[in-house]
């Protein structure tokens, strides 16, 4: 049988987990048939519907989406200037891409320099020029090495913008003069990282699915945390201190493997 592909279907996966339909899972928008079988139409099934299942599902999602490497991924983005951005001096992230945004590594030079101009002034030019005219006769280890020479002397002199981006405030501050550093219409170039949308390879996660489930469970055992040691006709006793009490150990022994295993390396420079 199929992982789950949705949301919906990731919710009767948890719940099928901790025991649904055999046992009652008293959890805020979960419901069954009067004869006990899953309802397909659960009032769980818009996640617009505020309820307990969908908070511990979005909790679940934003731990994922935070910490796994797979929950990311590396993209490059252009955006063009506007007046706005050179009044406001700082560009609003949410204008560039429809993803959201984690953070942001590197912005590609924006104005011409000593090594990117191609004008026939150039260092870069001169050099082609005079030296590899003909390729059979240059060394390309002493090109390479001038090349990088050059690069050096540009990053001395000119360096780059340093910029500073926070995915809260949403906005990119690129320290540099808006007036004569940036042009009207021109376009920039961002290295960033952005959040993989919910889809069906990350709702069947196998480390989501249990994460969501230890929730769900979590959940369960606050909710009958009051009703604890009660003993119901026919001698049944309420154990959610037991319920709560191994949810919890679930949830560390979980975030314990993330951190072990699915989580990215600290980056020892962000822009």
């Amino acid at each position: 049988m199929a992982g789950p592909d949705t949301r919906v279907k990731l919710i009767d996966y948890c719940l099928r987990r901790l025991g649904n339909p055999v046992i009652d899972i008293n959890i805020e928008g979960q419901t069954t048939n009067p004869d006990g079988s899953s309802n397909s139409t659960n009032n769980y099934a818009s996640n617009e519907t505020a309820s307990q299942i969908q908070d511990r599902i979005d909790d679940a999602l934003q731990y994922y989406q935070e910490y796994h490497f797979d929950a990311i991924k590396r993209v490059f983005l252009k955006y063009q200037i506007t007046q706005t951005d050179i009044d406001n001096k700082y560009i609003t992230v949410s204008g560039m891409s429809s993803d959201t945004i984690t953070g942001i590594v590197k912005i590609f030079p924006i104005s011409s320099s000593s090594s990117g101009t191609v004008n026939m002034f150039d260092l870069n030019y001169q050099l082609r020029l005079n030296d590899l005219f003909d390729l059979m006769d240059v060394e390309l280890l002493h090109y390479t090495m001038v090349n990088q020479h050059l690069s050096t002397i540009d990053h001395l002199i000119n360096g780059t913008h340093p910029f500073d981006f926070d995915r809260h405030d949403n906005k990119l501050y690129i320290h540099m003069d808006w007036t004569n550093d940036v042009k009207l219409n021109e376009y920039i170039c961002v290295e960033c990282y952005a959040i993989i949308g919910p889809n069906a390879a990350v709702y069947n996660d196998r480390w989501l699915k249990q994460y969501a489930t230890a929730l769900l469970k979590k959940q369960w055992g606050e909710n009958l945390i009051k009703y604890d040691g009660i003993t119901l006709p026919g001698g049944v006793t309420y154990n959610a201190s037991g319920i709560l009490s191994s949810a919890n150990e679930d949830l560390t022994s979980l975030e314990s493997e993330m951190q072990m295993r699915y989580e990215e390396m600290p980056q020892f420079l962000v822009g």
